[in-house]
């Protein structure tokens, strides 16, 4: 009797995640509820309720990282999506890094479905500090925060372009920066997510702000994504933003449905422009970040990208 409930609860879960014919429920796993990545999947979660007329449901679940989301897509089902940077997928694929020791089989099984705003460098230094480019910051107390992507990046780039020892790190924590910026405690703020970053936002409007641009062999050695941010984007800033980015998609695996995908992603690009007008950061996703995505997507959202005129590498495909 037990194993006829478990294959009738199976079926049951084939059926709801079969199609757009009947609803299909996700379970879009993304960041800490306190990110601007959680406030991503929220929006992405109403925009697939707007735009399939009721017919996706998705569930925002909180998480502690990407490193997590890649590691439970050995054990979720086919209702699973997560975000990640594409090059966490391939360290799991070939167990390296952070999953040595970790591979599982089933790895080979992710597949991606779209791209999201990228994580994005930001140096920003105080107007009064007086610092246009990034060997200013030498002699400078900066904060670089704890634990995240943003910290470690901002540590590497002190090391790679010669102020390592010589800038004063401040012990305060990022959420503190503004108010430790506008009081003097620190010149200057490393911070990655999204643009805009709504701490830049508040930092630019609040007490005036310089964010630093890497030049072309910073770039190169960071090993990273070049990304413009338009000149106007922040309060005074009247040129272009040149920086470096670690590329984020969502993911799912091969257990998902081809109609799922297909509709999630379809919903996903058809809904962008309006998510747009209510997060700017939207706006900074566009073709140009399927290069990105360096392995295989789904079929069913491969589907999409044919239809709509996409161009995918051999290798996407």
């Amino acid at each position: 009797m037990k194993n006829a409930i478990k294959t009738g609860l199976g079926l049951c879960a084939a059926f709801v995640i079969s199609g757009v014919q009947a609803e299909t429920r996700i379970t879009y796993k993304s960041a800490k509820s306190t990110s601007s990545y959680y406030q991503m999947g929220v929006q992405i979660s109403e925009a697939m309720k707007a735009g399939s007329d009721g017919e996706i449901i998705v569930t925002v679940e909180e998480s502690q990282g990407s490193v997590q989301n890649v590691m439970e897509a050995k054990a979720r089902g086919g209702d699973y999506v997560f975000t990640t940077p594409p090059v966490l997928v391939k360290l799991a694929q070939g167990g390296k890094a952070m999953f040595e020791g970790k591979g599982d089989p089933k790895f080979n099984d992710i597949r991606a479905l779209f791209p999201i705003p990228s994580l994005t460098m930001h140096f920003v230094m105080s107007t009064q500090s007086g610092v246009d480019q990034f060997s200013g910051m030498e002699g400078k107390t900066i904060l670089l925060g704890k634990g995240s992507f943003g910290a470690r990046e901002g540590e590497k780039y002190l090391k790679l372009f010669g102020l390592e020892g010589k800038v004063e790190l401040a012990e305060v924590e990022l959420s503190n920066a503004v108010p430790a910026l506008k009081n003097g405690q620190i010149d200057g703020f490393v911070t990655a997510g999204s643009w805009p970053a709504p701490n830049v936002i508040e930092a630019a409007a609040s007490t005036g702000v310089k964010v630093i641009s890497l030049n072309d062999e910073q770039i190169a050695k960071s090993k990273r994504s070049k990304l413009v941010i338009p000149a106007g984007t922040y309060a005074g800033q009247d040129a272009d933003i040149t920086t470096t980015s670690l590329p984020v998609a969502a993911f799912t695996t091969t257990a998902m449905s081809d109609d799922a995908a297909y509709a999630l992603t379809k919903t996903y690009w058809e809904g962008k422009e309006s998510m747009g007008k209510g997060a700017p950061w939207w706006n900074g996703v566009d073709k140009g970040l399927m290069a990105n995505i360096t392995g295989k997507i789904h079929p069913g959202a491969l589907r999409y990208y044919k239809e709509a005129g996409f161009e995918l590498t051999e290798a996407q495909q």
